[in-house]
């Protein structure tokens, strides 16, 4: 009962511990961050497109710029044409309400010649075609003439036919001698004003000419009238 007592140790602070303890909470960090980092390079090598090299990278980057720039001339053309469009419309519009001011002035200039050739004498001749008026001038060995011709009971649709001048004269020979000159062609409505230039023989002078209103050529006649030529 009383044998021999061993010794006692007195620790005052219990048990002895280690100098640099590692909380469990941080090793389980660090291997959670190994295993984050170790995924993402996984996916990385596994997943996505392989990283370019810095000379693809350069490459890459000069192909981005060349597209950019043709996307900004692309632009600036895109830019010209739509001004050029509308310059365009402006001048459209322009020369239509150039157009309709003339239609609109030749309407009134007719319709103002309409009235100088009601007032004109009548042809004694009568015919469906009358001649109201005419003048011929020659210079150059050409016959200029001014020749008005109306049409009564008109109606909607012009009446088309040939206009031929036979010119009475004394030749280059000195012989008396009538011409029939070319052919006009016509369409009459409720009046015609008709104006122009036909050539004559070299020596010829005309004194007279006969106005023949015809449906065609060498057709029925429609009005004729005789005129001196001054």
């Amino acid at each position: 009962m009383f044998g021999n007592p061993k010794a006692v140790l007195f620790e005052p602070y219990g048990k002895r511990r280690s100098r640099w303890p590692v909380p469990r909470w941080l090793v389980l960090l660090l291997i959670g961050m190994a295993l984050g980092a170790g995924g993402v390079v996984f996916v990385q090598e596994r997943y996505q497109p392989p990283r370019l090299s810095a000379g693809d990278s350069v490459k890459l980057q000069k192909a981005f710029d060349q597209a950019e720039a043709e996307r900004l001339r692309l632009a600036g053309q895109i830019e010209g044409s739509t001004r050029q469009r509308e310059t365009a419309l402006a001048e459209t519009k322009g020369l239509t309400d150039q157009l309709a001011a003339s239609r609109e002035a030749s309407e009134r200039l007719r319709e103002n010649l309409a009235s100088i050739v009601a007032s004109l004498p009548p042809d004694p001749r009568g015919g469906m075609i009358a001649v109201r008026a005419a003048r011929f001038t020659v210079a150059d060995q050409t016959l200029a003439y001014d020749v008005v011709l109306s049409r009564e009971r008109a109606g909607g649709k012009p009446l088309g036919g040939v206009m031929q001048f036979v010119v009475s004269g004394e030749s280059a020979r000195g012989s008396e001698t009538a011409l029939s000159l070319k052919p006009v062609p016509i369409s009459v409505g409720s009046f015609e004003s008709l104006r122009g230039k036909l050539p004559l023989p070299e020596g010829f002078k005309p004194r007279q000419t006969t106005i023949n209103v015809l449906d065609r050529v060498e057709g029925k006649l429609l009005g004729m009238r005789v005129i001196n030529i001054r």
